[in-house]
């Protein structure tokens, strides 16, 4: 029996040259993507898709945390659920609207009921029924409905690297957290 592959997040000393230039930027700033930096030709493709599920999304700020911790939730992913508790918070999400996204979508408030729904959708069945893409794209327009399977998809890559590599949640984050523990009341 052989060892399983480990993949750390990469420290400065170790950052390839290939990516040299995006360790500054989003890449350097968090373990996830100094995971992925294991492949640089992969975060170099990355880096475009980022920048418009996470930045330029139709879904806005708020609505994108909640799908993105939805999608936390689906995987099992405590390093997306405390990152995105820290990001959502910073968004206006209160602890106790985070914390109803682990639970069932009618006890949501509609619009994230609608997007959890919605993430269960696409977990459960590859795909969104007729009934919620009508509902989605009433709610969030259709480029919204498009960047929810997006973010969705996304965040599940995101989540399969964290997952399979135990990647540690970021020191800043830990820090946040350990400061100001999640209370969904």
């Amino acid at each position: 029996m052989t060892d399983s592959l480990q993949l750390p997040p990469l420290d400065d000393t170790h950052w390839p040259e290939a990516v040299a230039d995006m360790r500054k930027g989003f890449a350097g700033s968090l373990n996830v993507y100094r995971t992925m930096a294991h492949h640089p030709d992969l975060l170099r493709a990355w880096a475009g898709l980022r920048e418009h599920v996470v930045v330029r999304t139709a879904l806005g700020r708020e609505l994108s945390e909640v799908a993105i911790l939805r999608t936390g939730v689906r995987l099992g992913s405590s390093y997306e659920w405390s990152q995105h508790v820290a990001r959502a918070r910073k968004c206006g999400l209160t602890d106790a609207r985070i914390g109803a996204i682990r639970g069932e979508p009618s006890a949501m408030a509609p619009a994230d009921g609608l997007i959890a729904r919605a993430v269960d959708e696409l977990f459960d069945t590859s795909r969104l029924t007729p009934a919620t893409v009508t509902e989605l794209a009433a709610s969030v327009g259709k480029q919204g409905v498009l960047d929810l399977m997006a973010t969705v998809g996304f965040y599940s890559t995101l989540g399969f690297i964290l997952n399979t590599f135990d990647t540690p949640l970021d020191d800043d984050i830990a820090a946040e957290l350990a400061a100001r523990p999640f209370d969904p009341g």
